[in-house]
């Protein structure tokens, strides 16, 4: 069997064991064989009989070779249809992964609830796995336990699954308390134009960290005795290099100050699980964090972070698009008040409950009820700002929502290179959208949403966008190779199909 069927065979049977929700270890002991060889099989580089397919298969309860899960996924959408009831808005993708990069300043069992089943999780979990964390789902494979090693095999990274997620570069901030030297490849994730690490680094550099890059990995040499003698003032208001800074301060034995901090959903959240681990944090949810670190953290942690705002957002633009009457609940509505505001403006008609806290016990929470509304164009341009202005993810759902509005609405999505040019695919179905340069596009409204065929965008909140206009548009649309919608949710099609809609998951035979 040649070398590249091993590979795609290993595939399929890592996209069918995370599916099941196992680790290697737990298909491991369904076959009576070991965690390396499942490893071995899943990397392509052991020879496997169709004897053992077939029990792999068996105890995955998944036909690996005849459904055909190498190939891409793709979603087939009979649009048209009004939604109805209520839907859950899952966990935040973005704290989940800041939490799984924080567990590794834990050296005792961290427990997180609710964790989402998402690709760019199980990219996450790869990563760990293969410098010798152990992760393994609870509780019916809704929890996720995880308990570091004493020592780190960083030879034995997942190159490939790390490369596919941008989220790996968190990992500089716990590691440089772990290690004088590693190396990590280079980070990934959506096609959104240049992305640089400087930020990160001006802030890390002053816990003694120094990153050469060559050769697609970022090789990373730590000098224990620096430490920062003053405040830390980040170059960029940005999510990740917040939490880098945060993870770097977290095991610092001493307080340190970070300015022009990101006070965002996901640094939040970070915030409050660091706090559990015994760090104390004062200035969440301001643009100054002072964190009074932990040299040695080794504590039993159960937590559980709150719902997703980008998530919310997206349903609730699906109920707009399809002029839908629908029920969001466990909307975490200090994240979208802005949006809320501007929508308001626009005409939607809409009731909240009062408010709850989430499971964190911090994070506040309402269930939205959105119902059909006549919308006009807003006055204003629609930018993001850092938190608590309109969030940055939450920009491209506005694309969707002002093609039903009547009237012109100006987008201007600053932050991302490209991402307003993947917003222009909406014309493929009908839109009405005119790029005026990189950042700038101008959406023009109402719009009669028609079916097409199409690749997805490869940016995540883009290719969900254009999967929304689809559920409005009459007719059957196919949206091709849908895996950077399964990066950031968890079941989307089952869970709309949930709510009245008629998307149909297949793969290429």
């Amino acid at each position: 069997m040649a070398d590249d069927y091993l590979v795609r065979i290993g595939k399929l049977i890592r996209d069918a064991r995370q599916h099941r929700g196992w680790t290697q270890t737990q298909l491991a002991d369904a076959l009576g064989t070991s965690q390396s060889a499942v490893n071995r099989i899943e990397r392509g580089n052991q020879n496997i009989s169709l004897e053992m397919i077939a029990r792999i298969g068996e105890a995955l309860d998944s036909e690996i070779v005849s459904l055909g899960y190498a190939g891409p996924m793709h979603l087939r959408v009979v649009g048209g249809r009004r939604l109805s009831g209520a839907i859950d808005v899952k966990t935040s993708k973005n704290a989940c992964v800041a939490l799984l990069c924080a567990s590794l300043l834990n050296k005792g069992r961290t427990v997180l609830r609710r964790v989402a089943r998402i690709e760019e999780v199980f990219r996450l979990l790869e990563v760990l796995s293969s410098i010798g964390v152990r992760v393994r789902w609870i509780n019916d494979g809704v929890d996720l336990e995880i308990v570091p090693p004493a020592q780190l095999d960083m030879d034995a990274i997942d190159a490939e699954a790390a490369r596919r997620t941008r989220s790996i570069i968190m990992f500089l901030g716990p590691l440089l308390h772990r290690l004088d030297r590693f190396k990590l490849p280079y980070a990934g994730g959506c096609d959104l134009g240049t992305r640089t690490i400087e930020p990160h680094m001006i802030a890390l550099r002053r816990f003694g960290l120094d990153i050469t890059a060559t050769e697609g990995l970022y090789h990373a040499e730590v000098e224990p005795s620096v430490a920062p003698d003053r405040p830390i003032v980040l170059t960029e208001r940005g999510d990740t290099v917040t939490e880098n800074a945060l993870l770097a301060a977290a095991r610092h034995d001493g307080v340190t100050v970070i300015r022009n901090a990101s006070s965002n959903y996901m640094v939040q959240d970070l915030c409050f699980f660091l706090e559990a681990l015994g760090v104390r944090v004062d200035g969440i949810g301001t643009t100054t964090l002072t964190v009074h670190g932990v040299p040695q953290i080794d504590v039993d942690v159960d937590y559980s972070p709150s719902e997703d705002p980008v998530e919310a957002m997206s349903l609730l633009a699906a109920a707009v698009v399809t002029e839908s009457e629908l029920t969001i609940r466990r909307v975490p509505v200090e994240f979208m008040e802005i949006e809320l505001a501007v929508l308001e403006e626009m005409g939607l008609d809409h009731d909240r409950s009062p408010e709850y806290a989430a499971d964190n016990g911090r994070t506040r929470l309402v269930d939205l009820t959105v119902r059909p509304s006549k919308l006009e164009a807003p006055i204003d341009k629609i930018h993001p700002m850092p938190f608590p202005g309109l969030n940055i993810d939450n920009v491209p759902f506005f694309a969707a929502i002002a093609a039903v509005a009547q009237g012109k609405t100006l987008i201007h999505d600053w932050v991302y290179d490209n991402r307003a040019i993947y917003l222009t695919d909406l014309n493929r179905l009908g839109g009405r959208l005119q790029l005026l340069d990189p950042h700038r596009v101008l959406v023009e409204g109402p719009t009669r949403w028609r079916a097409a065929e199409m690749m997805c965008p490869p940016a995540l909140r883009p290719a969900v966008v254009v999967l929304l206009a689809m559920m409005a548009a009459d007719g059957t649309s196919v949206l091709r190779n849908v895996y950077v919608i399964n990066r950031g949710y968890e079941d989307l099609a089952e869970r709309l199909n949930s709510v009245g809609a008629q998307i149909e998951i297949f793969r290429d035979i």
